[in-house]
């Protein structure tokens, strides 16, 4: 397999964040290029990182992703100059649009012009990060004077972008160094890309400029009817109840009415039901669960797609610790 494996650790499983670094030095032994984690209402997740940084000494290091109005963009630049700098260079920024939940009942603000300042967000982190200089003139942001008052790396940390729609992708290839989808089937991804290359186009860049990484859920297990049934319970969530972004782009894709259904289940409070609405085909199109064998070829039809560059192995909703381990062995196989 030509692409790479990166591993995403969810942080909710984790009572400690020693348990998260060991997570992540598994995965450097195993092979995966690349480990990464969110945070949403949990931990701020920069110490844990930090720590991750400290006591590895190869794997990538990715946050998935933080909220352009969650932080400031000189305190996303300042976070990444240090991440970058306690990894010698192995921290990538993670930067999505965020959701109107998220932004309004968390951090207290107004979800206006979420791509508007996304890009806005990631030309300033950049320019702190290359340059020193916080000086910019944008409709959302408008900055004069300060400037970063440490050494600069040779190397300014790269920016990875989280997007779906047609135009954050563009948005994405025009200016971003990398491209974290998810929820996305083997064939809406490939159309997706699409207008990844037009971004690229616009923005006078090649695809060797931008990481490719699509996100996939994961579940190797001898038991497959559990595994799936774990599985099922997950992308029936994000489709039907984390926000309305996920369920959206997978209607996009073909399966308008499978949405519905899950959505229906999800507002009468019924989650059996809401996994119940997702067909057996239809998770196959947008997860990995099952045996060990199973989860190596579904795995393989993305990482085989023209353009991807690494698979985002992310793990299901409770899962034990020993199916996390059958799963990242499963898979390392590939490497």
């Amino acid at each position: 397999m030509s692409a790479a494996l990166d591993l995403v650790v969810m942080t909710g499983d984790h009572d400690t964040h020693g348990t998260i670094v060991d997570r992540a030095r598994r995965a450097e032994e195993l092979g995966y290029s690349r480990v990464s984690m969110g945070e949403a209402t949990g931990w701020s997740i920069v110490p844990t990182l930090s720590l991750i940084a400290d006591r590895t000494d190869d794997i990538g290091i990715s946050n998935d992703v933080f909220s352009p109005y969650g932080r400031s963009p000189a305190v996303l630049a300042q976070t990444s100059l240090a991440l970058s700098d306690l990894s010698d260079g192995r921290y990538r920024l993670g930067l999505g649009p965020s959701s109107p939940a998220l932004t309004e009942h968390w951090h207290g603000t107004s979800f206006d012009r979420p791509l508007r300042r996304l890009r806005e967000t990631l030309e300033l982190v950049r320019a702190i990060c290359t340059d020193g200089t916080a000086t910019y003139d944008g409709e959302i942001f408008d900055l004069d004077g300060l400037s970063y008052d440490r050494e600069l790396p040779e190397t300014p940390p790269k920016i990875d972008l989280a997007t779906l729609g047609p135009k954050a992708t563009e948005l994405t290839g025009r200016f971003a160094d990398g491209w974290v989808p998810q929820l996305f089937s083997p064939t809406g991804l490939e159309e997706r890309l699409t207008d990844l290359e037009r971004g690229l186009e616009l923005g006078g860049r090649d695809a060797s400029d931008v990481r490719v990484s699509p996100l996939l859920r994961c579940i190797a297990s001898e038991d497959r009817e559990q595994a799936r049934t774990k599985a099922r319970s997950m992308i029936a969530f994000l489709i039907g109840a984390y926000g309305p972004y996920y369920g959206d782009s997978v209607a996009s894709q073909g399966y308008e009415d499978v949405v519905e259904n899950v959505r229906a289940a999800w507002d009468d409070g019924d989650q059996e039901k809401m996994a119940a609405a997702l067909p057996e085909d239809v998770l196959d199109e947008f997860a990995a669960a099952g045996t060990p064998a199973e989860v190596r070829s579904q795995v393989t039809r993305y990482a085989d797609i023209d353009g991807v560059d690494a698979v985002r192995v992310g793990f299901v909703g409770g899962m034990t610790d020993a199916e996390k381990e059958e799963t990242m062995t499963a898979l390392a196989d590939l490497l």
